[in-house]
């Protein structure tokens, strides 16, 4: 669920990006002096980075999923890298751009969070036998 919902999203910000890019080559005017077209190189190659991003932590996602063994080394820094950019994207889309893309935010994140977490439970509980009944002890 995490991995599509990861997936979506990857598309959804890479389309933005390309838009908003655009948007920058289709206006005449400068930014600080900055070329439109730099502008819209930027943006483009902002989609590209954004979405390959996205969509890889959306594959450590699936890989996890399909393995049913939570992710090691590189692979949970990359998710917890992705949580955390979830969390500030979420905190500065309330100004920007309003309380629904907040609420989304805090659903990717809790998903990604949820991953982590659920897998580290298991994994300790895994290697530990389990606890019978608690018995008195006889003298």
């Amino acid at each position: 669920m995490a991995a599509l919902v990861l997936a979506l999203e990857a598309c959804v910000l890479v389309l933005l990006n390309l838009f908003l890019g655009k948007v920058a080559d289709a206006q005449e005017m400068s930014l600080a002096g900055i070329d439109p077209h730099a502008m819209a190189v930027s943006a483009w190659i902002g989609a590209a980075l954004v979405g390959g991003y996205v969509l890889g932590c959306a594959l450590i996602l699936a890989r996890t999923a399909l393995r049913d063994r939570g992710p090691h080394g590189f692979f949970r820094i990359a998710l917890i890298s992705c949580a955390v950019v979830h969390a500030l994207l979420g905190a500065f889309s309330i100004g920007l751009v309003g309380w629904s893309a907040f609420a989304f935010m805090m659903v990717v994140l809790g998903l990604v969070v949820w991953t982590l977490t659920w897998y580290a439970a298991a994994e300790e509980t895994a290697g530990k036998p389990a606890a019978g009944p608690l018995t008195p002890t006889s003298r």
